[in-house]
């Protein structure tokens, strides 16, 4: 199996909707490296904060994905559903390059100018 590292992916099975048919997950409870990195370059860390650079990664590369894709960052947790297994692999082929390795995403944080996102 291939790593999803630091996302979990579950099929929402008995409890899907129409919308929501898998859930990615990144508990940021224990990633005080990837804090740390979103730190140094101005930004929170904070599930709010994935959110927001994940919407802005999605936007310039497959905006058309956001419509397949609810995303959610709340405290210590980044979540997102997608409406079935096409839409979270395409957003895995995305994301996982950035967020999926320390040194790739403090590449994509130092070029980001924390003026310009929220959290």
């Amino acid at each position: 199996m291939t790593s999803t590292y630091p996302f979990l992916i579950n099929d929402l099975e008995d409890h899907a909707t129409p919308g929501r048919q898998e859930h990615i997950v990144a508990d940021l409870t224990d990633l005080d490296d990837y804090y740390n990195v979103f730190e140094k370059y101005g930004f929170s860390g904070s599930g709010a904060s994935w959110a927001e650079h994940i919407e802005t990664v999605l936007e310039e590369y497959a905006p058309a994905l956001l419509d397949h894709v609810e995303l959610l960052g709340q405290g210590e947790t980044f979540e997102a559903y997608t409406d079935g297994p096409a839409a979270t692999e395409q957003f895995m082929q995305l994301i996982y390059p950035i967020f999926g390795d320390l040194g790739s995403l403090s590449k994509y944080l130092s070029q980001a100018d924390p003026a310009d996102f929220f959290e």
